[in-house]
């Protein structure tokens, strides 16, 4: 993308010359895990990293090569889990380059919310901070993408959890080519019942926990149907618009 710095598309001058205008990094985080019959497994990916992307070339900050591998707790084909440990681990080595490289704030940008995941990301973020009290000026920040747009908020007010409308709009915005709206199927309703003791629903800052569900076959939980680029746009341009903020204010402390 013109203008962004997409740090794996650069050389190492680039880089240098980059870093002594911006100290600011996105490291986008995302898994490889199912998405129903319509979706691709690398849906949480592309989420994180077009958004990412997008925010880079406004804001001009760089973007990390983006984490594929996680803890989803599913197991339909297709998916891979690494354990949350290793998880953690592989986000303070990523952070300790990005930081013995000049990089002050950096922002953890998360395509993917199970309850597992998340609570890596964080303890990643808390430990990598505070073990490091000597690193002047550095500043690791945790952002769930969904937080960043009040109309994809609303998707948990609607039970619209994963692979649903939302899910789909955005991969119909930035790549349509990988979606398969012909193949679309839902799980069962039996499955797709989640209670309020299993998820965490409108409340920002809350991410919805993961239920692992050998019932499950499909991977949908969530409408499809009305799904669109034009909903997509509208979710990713607020989401663009918000973080481009985060990064603005981050630049200017630096």
């Amino acid at each position: 993308m013109d203008n962004a710095r997409i740090m794996y598309e650069m050389t190492v001058k680039e880089v240098a010359a980059g870093l002594q205008q911006t100290q600011t990094v996105i490291l986008p985080v995302g898994i490889v895990e199912q998405h129903g019959y319509h979706l691709p497994l690398s849906t949480d990916i592309h989420n994180a990293e077009q958004i990412a992307y997008r925010t880079s070339q406004v804001a001009g900050c760089f973007v990390a090569p983006t984490v594929h591998y996680n803890f989803s707790g599913g197991t339909l084909p297709g998916t891979i889990n690494i354990s949350p440990q290793v998880f953690s681990l592989l986000l303070m080595d990523i952070m300790q380059s990005l930081q013995m490289q000049g990089f002050r704030n950096i922002v953890i940008l998360m395509g993917h919310g199970g309850a597992e995941s998340a609570a890596a990301v964080r303890d990643a973020a808390d430990y990598f901070q505070r073990l490091r009290p000597e690193a002047e000026g550095l500043t690791v920040h945790v952002v769930p993408f969904w937080e960043l747009s009040e109309t994809y908020m609303r998707s948990f007010e609607e039970r619209d959890y994963h692979a649903g409308r939302y899910e789909t709009s955005m991969m119909l915005y930035w790549k349509p080519e990988l979606v398969k709206m012909d193949q679309a199927e839902l799980d069962d309703p039996a499955d797709m019942q989640i209670t309020s003791d299993n998820r965490r629903t409108a409340s920002k800052f809350e991410i919805p926990r993961a239920i692992p569900d050998p019932g499950v076959k499909i991977g949908v939980w969530g409408d499809y149907h009305n799904s669109s680029a034009e909903f997509g746009k509208k979710i990713c341009d607020e989401c663009v618009d918000s973080l481009s903020g985060l990064i603005s204010q981050l630049n200017d402390r630096s």
